[in-house]
């Protein structure tokens, strides 16, 4: 079966910088929530434009971020926005299933996880999320640099992995993103 693809990658990054100018000036979110969309969503299924692989954190809300409603973006959430193969899978459903050629991971400062990394050797499942990120920053100690260095750690990831690799002949991109928690801007292409 052939997928048609209803928005390239380009034009899916330029969605998400769009409503993220947009969010920038917001006090509420302008993504359409309406009942009419829960309703047609549910009929219709989900039509996303992008896969977001963000952290659990909740002072990150891609929806609001990016401006988009329900069934506009496919979200993978994990402390840290570390990336295995669960994360993979989804990434690839998306791909393969839903047509989505654009892929963002989207890490965030002031990161607790990346912090537990950093300054801290936590026990427990939280060791499993802090092992990856060391693996990624080394022996990086400034938060922000960190941060983008975790990113690209979980680009790389995707961008290696077998099954996403297949779907480049159809388009699939994947790039690193920083939410700065002060202002609410994404800079894109970390």
């Amino acid at each position: 079966m052939k997928l048609e693809y209803t928005v390239d990658a380009q034009t899916a990054l330029e969605r998400l910088k769009n409503g993220n100018r947009i969010y920038l000036g917001s006090a509420v979110s302008s993504g359409d929530i309406s009942p009419e969309k829960r309703l047609e969503t549910c009929e219709n299924g989900q039509r996303p434009y992008a896969v977001i692989v963000t952290c659990s954190d909740s002072r990150v809300i891609p929806e609001s971020v990016f401006g988009a409603g329900i069934g506009d973006l496919f979200v993978i959430r994990v402390a840290g926005n570390v990336i295995d193969d669960h994360q993979l899978g989804s990434i690839e459903y998306a791909a393969e299933h839903l047509g989505i050629r654009l892929v963002v991971v989207l890490g965030h400062d002031h990161c607790g996880a990346v912090d537990a990394a950093i300054n801290h050797d936590p026990d427990g499942y939280i060791k499993f999320i802090t092992d990856e990120i060391k693996l990624a920053i080394g022996g990086e100690t400034d938060d922000y640099k960190a941060c983008c260095l975790n990113v690209r750690r979980s680009v790389n990831v995707i961008e290696s992995s077998f099954e996403i690799h297949k779907e480049e002949e159809h388009g699939l991109r994947v790039i690193g993103a920083i939410y700065r928690l002060a202002d609410g801007r994404v800079e894109f292409d970390i």
